[in-house]
């Protein structure tokens, strides 16, 4: 069996997709913000990369990791907890400044931007840590059969439960221009 961290590696690069259409569309368009495609994206980071993908590591990866003795106020999950954290804090300045740049606000517009670029560095150097460090101390940590199996039965409630992977995903195709009908 492949190890249960792999969903979250793949759920990485869906992750990667959707800040590159953030970099083209809002960080290096220079013209007029696209408002639809902000709040697009504004629902995905929230929906998806904070609501699903941090909420797997968050309520399965990180304590099965304490578990096996590593900390948690200190070390890579700290450091993990304290950058979910701060996404949380830019996808609110985006969320809180919409309705203002929707009436024309430059000031909005500009806190926008200012709000995506922080993010989009901080999820980049984010999933590099988590993809190259954590993850790979995940993999020895939780070696067993029964961490792995145990693993991926939380992983597939939570696809089960919420869809929101599947949802997500068309939503990225979709504004990809790489959905499949």
């Amino acid at each position: 069996m492949e190890h249960p961290v792999e969903v979250l590696l793949d759920e990485h690069r869906l992750i990667e997709r959707m800040l590159a259409e953030v970099e083209t569309r809002v960080l290096n368009s220079g013209g007029k913000l696209p408002l639809d495609f902000v709040e697009t994206a504004l629902d995905f980071f929230a929906g998806f990369a904070d609501g699903s993908h941090h909420h797997k590591e968050e309520r399965v990866l990180f304590p099965m990791l304490e578990a096996a003795g590593m900390p948690v106020h200190g070390g890579p999950i700290a450091v993990m907890l304290h950058e979910h954290d701060m996404g949380r804090r830019c996808l609110a300045a985006v969320r809180n400044s919409l309705e203002a740049a929707r009436t024309g606000s430059e000031p909005a517009t500009s806190t926008i931007r200012a709000a995506f670029a922080e993010y989009t560095d901080l999820l980049r150097r984010h999933i590099w840590k988590e993809d190259n460090i954590l993850f790979e101390m995940a993999k020895v940590q939780l070696s067993s059969e029964a961490q792995r199996s145990e693993m991926q039965r939380l992983f597939e409630e939570e696809a089960k439960a919420t869809g929101l992977r599947v949802r997500y995903e068309a939503i990225l195709n979709e504004v990809a221009g790489t959905a499949v009908y």
